[in-house]
């Protein structure tokens, strides 16, 4: 079972040079990727009125759009896989702006759920997944820093575009609005048009010097060959495995549902999901819904992606040092404790003063898990296998991401009351953390165990090896 991430991409990744321009572009395909539908929010009060529904069935246009990006995944892992980064992203940027155009149409619910949560969804999903694949291609010692700046660009959009939308709303209606962000939504095209490929240039193994006669010549050489025997018992495994894996895996590793680090993963983020967008869908309502004014509402999520931006380059650099990198597991699970213990504290502040305090401490905790959601994925399976693992992990998120919003906003139908639901995602945020926590100690005993056992094998051959060249250099000079 492989539990450790495999660094050895076959190349040598340029960790800067275009690979910076590459971290813009994610920055923008990124932003619009997770802004986009938490920033459609701001409607949701008027467009609820407008076609007479509920808490829970206007909650579920975010959830289909969020799910359908993530149900997208393995399909944009595919053709990542097949056609690269570029044209997938810039193909998604024109199917979210053809779906609000499409949008701005809607007569019922049912169409704004099929353009805006489908298609639009599934657009996002063409601009997410390509946009993090490709960071990992040119980034490995400076990795945890370009994706803490490209995620960035969530609470950048964020911030920018919840204003915005407030005064679309104000000046054409949610109609026009939808029009107008047709168009700008196509910026992630100029962003896919500067994913350019990486260059893969594979370092040239240094030349075998012929054996020499004489005994240092002879001991090197046996070194050299004990450690060729050693990597080939090492790589025994997953030859044997990439041999087994068939047409199925060809463009989907299926084999990561073997993978320890992977199942802890995936296990912890499917509860997590349940609580983790709500309390963001929710924040502009639950204002209104305590009679704060609709700017002042909307300021919340300035606020909200203001610590948010901040937090994630931080997070990055943090998650870069040397202390942190080797265990950057306890890190993810300590901010996914924290985001719980935020949402838990929520209803108990007070009045418009709390709400912006709890915005503070809430976008510090997204921000953190955020930047790190994907990390920590990538320093489990590999930058080689984290397209694939990504596709997996979004299609079996996609339930959760679709339940989570309309059970919450059930609970604030049953209750007439959004403390509830914060109480209920907070629960479902903070079990996780801890979660994370208790398997990742376990996971990381393990892998510091399986990696002695591999030094102390490495070092038995090598012992042997020598013993026997030099047996037969003895047997050569007799």
């Amino acid at each position: 079972m492989p539990s450790a991430a495999a660094t050895d991409l076959g190349y040598t990744p340029p960790d800067g040079g275009w690979g910076w321009a590459v971290v813009f572009s994610a920055f923008i395909s990124i932003g619009f990727s997770y802004a986009f539908p938490k920033s459609l929010t701001i409607y949701f009060k008027e467009i609820q009125e407008y076609f007479s529904v509920s808490y829970s069935e206007i909650a579920w246009l975010s959830s289909v759009m969020l799910a359908s990006m993530y149900a997208g995944g393995p399909v944009s892992s595919i053709l990542v896989n097949r056609y690269g980064s570029r044209p997938v992203v810039m193909a998604g940027g024109l199917m979210v702006s053809a779906a609000m155009v499409l949008a701005s149409f809607g007569t019922t619910i049912m169409h704004l759920y099929l353009c805006v949560g489908i298609i639009g969804g599934f657009g996002l999903a063409f601009n997410l997944q390509p946009a993090l694949t490709i960071i990992g291609t040119y980034f490995q010692v400076k990795r945890p820093l370009a994706n803490g700046l490209a995620m960035t660009g969530s609470p950048v959009f964020l911030s920018t575009l919840a204003p915005l939308n407030q005064f679309l709303f104000d000046s054409f209606g949610w109609r026009g609005s939808f029009l107008v962000l047709g168009s700008i939504v196509l910026n992630c095209c100029v962003a896919g048009a500067l994913m350019r490929p990486v260059n893969k240039n594979v370092q040239p193994k240094p030349k075998t010097e012929p054996p020499r006669r004489n005994g240092a010549a002879a001991e090197e050489a046996a070194t050299a060959d004990a450690s060729a025997q050693s990597a080939n018992l090492l790589t025994d495994e997953t030859q044997s495995e990439s041999r087994s894996q068939g047409c199925v895996h060809k463009f989907i590793d299926l084999s990561l549902f073997r993978h320890r680090g992977f199942l802890i993963y995936l296990t912890g983020n499917v509860v997590m999901f349940f609580g983790f967008f709500a309390p963001v869908v929710f924040l502009a309502p639950y204002a209104k819904h305590q009679g704060i004014d609709e700017y002042s509402a909307a300021f919340l999520l300035s606020i909200f992606a203001l610590a948010d931006m901040f937090v994630r380059p931080a997070t990055g650099l943090i998650g870069n040092t040397k202390w942190i990198r080797p265990r950057i597991q306890y890190f993810f699970s300590f901010a996914v404790s924290y985001s719980g213990v935020c949402h838990l504290l929520c209803p108990l502040a007070p009045g418009y003063v709390g709400l912006v305090v709890y915005a503070v401490f809430f976008g510090l905790a997204f921000g953190m898990v955020s930047a790190l959601l994907f990390e920590v994925l990538m320093d489990l399976v590999g930058a080689h296998r984290f397209s694939s693992a990504v596709g997996l992990v979004t299609i079996i998120e996609c339930g959760p991401v679709l339940l989570g919003p309309p059970i919450s906003g059930a609970l604030v139908d049953i209750f007439g009351e959004y403390k509830y639901m914060y109480y209920a995602c907070g629960v479902f945020t903070l079990l996780p953390g801890i979660f994370f926590f208790i398997m990742n100690h376990y996971n990381y005993k393990i892998l510091d165990k399986e990696r002695r056992q591999r030094v102390a094998v490495q070092m038995t051959t090598s012992e042997e090896a020598v013993a026997i060249k030099m047996s037969q250099d003895d047997k050569t000079v007799t």
